[in-house]
């Protein structure tokens, strides 16, 4: 499983370097490919992990103890939110909470009814920051992380993606069949993270160029992916107990003290507003949205935003269940639907509604400062544009900065740290510190920054939204794979789940 993925990404990689007009026109095509047969899928099967879980939560297996009724927690309930919000949010939030807006208020697609910069396109633009940051991306990472934590917990499946789709596949999940399932796995995350970390390298660029004033190319960006990388290595040498909770912890409350100043310092009454509105907007198109119903289906706009962000989800989604799952051991199902979707669903809607409110109220009173950022500098500019308009911008910028660092230091050392466990199976997920794991997590650490180092330096956010797209088909299938596992435990494996989790007779 190790040797395939890496193959192929690191072919990918010489041939962006040695030939990147054939690359870009194959990327392109596969891309398109993509979008045209598959958009209907992704957003049904996104609509369909929202259900099954809230499915799930009233049922006998919400009760269930992940790992047996004896098994005890490895972390707190304030360290388990913070390194599953750190490890799912990356640097997603931090460059699209105030770049998004600024595409829709200017762009609303026609099927909206709205004229650009119009009221109606402000709301619009919000609902649709609620619709691809809060329950139905979460719902796709907790789908996944469920199924592997009870299948290698409660039913002594092995540490892998193959384990828990073995319930279902049987003896085709396992041996070269499960070694492929893994594989696929291992390049959809690589490219999926890889798409992540340029958004994190770009928006870092950014606000050193708003400091400094040192330029924003190619250098800038090397130098700002290698220290990215470095970082997480020293994290990941320390463990989960030390390196990943100490980052997450600090990380959480620096979202928590920036969303405090934004909501303060910027137009606070119109936020309050515009996120009600907001909420009770995404609330009533919610289905219609999720399915892509009506002149919603097959359109560019759809294509480009909502299925491009669920396909980033998806590509994280497969090997990052297995940290999701692990760290969630001692916890019952229900704790886990709670701290991996409800919890971090919120947080996402509370960063929208402040972060994308701020942005979309202060271009309206600023006659579009921010949509003259995104036009002039690109996307990563707009949420600097915004920190311009409020006190003590060079302090808050350089805060962001380090925030956005940390971040994807955190995700980065959570993702590799499965890697690990899935290339070297239990070896790597039961001794932390052991120099073939280590290894590992280097060696696709400098992968991931390699990659997502070219295609920023290229083809900036489109190649950005290409490896999402490319990353998050085969997460497709392994997502609906994992839906059908959950669905049998649900039902004829219940039983036999209960039955793990009694404890031996005494003797």
């Amino acid at each position: 499983m190790f040797w395939p993925p890496v193959i192929l990404l690191v072919a990918a990689l010489v041939f962006s370097l040695v030939a990147f007009d054939g690359f870009h026109a194959s990327a392109s095509a596969a891309n398109n490919w993509i979008l045209t047969r598959f958009d209907w899928l992704f957003t049904l099967a996104s609509f369909s992990a929202v259900l099954l879980l809230a499915w799930v939560a009233f049922s006998p297996l919400g009760s269930i103890r992940i790992g047996g009724p004896e098994a005890k927690p490895i972390l707190s309930r304030w360290n388990w939110f913070a390194i599953t919000l750190c490890t799912t949010i990356a640097t997603g939030i931090l460059f699209w909470g105030t770049a998004e807006p600024m595409f829709h208020v200017n762009g609303p697609p026609d099927f909206a009814g709205v004229e650009a910069r119009s009221d109606g396109a402000q709301r619009f633009a919000l609902t649709s920051l609620f619709m691809h940051w809060t329950i139905t991306p979460y719902a796709i990472y907790t789908v996944p992380a469920l199924a592997f934590a009870l299948a290698h917990y409660n039913l002594g499946r092995p540490y892998s993606l193959s384990g828990p789709l073995s319930i279902i596949f049987g003896r085709a999940a396992t041996g070269r069949g499960g070694a492929i399932i893994d594989a696929v796995g291992l390049y959809a995350l690589v490219a999926g993270v890889a798409a992540s970390l340029g958004t994190g390298v770009m928006t870092i660029a950014g606000g050193i160029n708003k400091v400094s004033g040192v330029h924003d190319g190619a250098f800038m960006r090397l130098a700002v992916t290698f220290a990215i990388v470095s970082v997480f290595v020293v994290s990941s040498a320390s463990g989960i107990q030390r390196g990943i909770r100490i980052l997450s912890d600090i990380n959480i409350k620096f979202f928590f003290v920036l969303c405090a100043f934004v909501f303060f310092a910027g137009p606070t009454l119109v936020i309050v507003k515009m996120g009600g509105t907001g909420i009770i907007d995404y609330v009533l198109e919610f289905v219609p949205r999720s399915l892509s119903l009506g002149e919603r289906a097959g359109h560019e706009w759809t294509q480009a935003w909502t299925v491009f962000n669920f396909a980033n989800w998806l590509a994280w989604a497969p090997i990052t269940a297995l940290f999701l799952g692990r760290i969630a051991v001692g916890y019952t199902v229900r704790e886990l639907l709670v701290f991996n979707l409800a919890g971090p669903a919120v947080f996402g809607g509370l960063w929208m509604t402040i972060f994308g409110g701020a942005a979309i109220a202060i271009d309206a009173q600023t006659s579009g400062a921010l949509t003259a950022a995104l036009n002039s500098s690109g996307p990563e500019a707009v949420i600097y544009a915004l920190f311009e308009t409020l006190p003590l911008t060079g302090f808050v910028v350089i805060a962001f900065v380090l925030v956005t660092f940390i971040s994807f230091v955190t995700a980065m050392d959570s993702n590799t740290h499965s890697i690990a466990g899935v290339c070297l199976k239990n070896d790597a997920a039961n001794n932390e510190n052991n120099n073939a794991g280590l290894f590992v997590k280097i060696f696709w650490g400098v992968l991931v920054g390699a990659i997502a180092w070219v295609m920023t330096s290229t083809t900036g956010i489109a190649g950005v939204k290409m490896l999402s797209n490319l990353g998050g088909l085969p997460g497709l299938f392994i997502l609906i794979a994992m839906g059908a596992v959950i669905i049998v435990l649900r039902t004829t494996w219940l039983s036999e789940v209960k039955a793990a989790q009694q404890p031996a007779p005494s003797t």
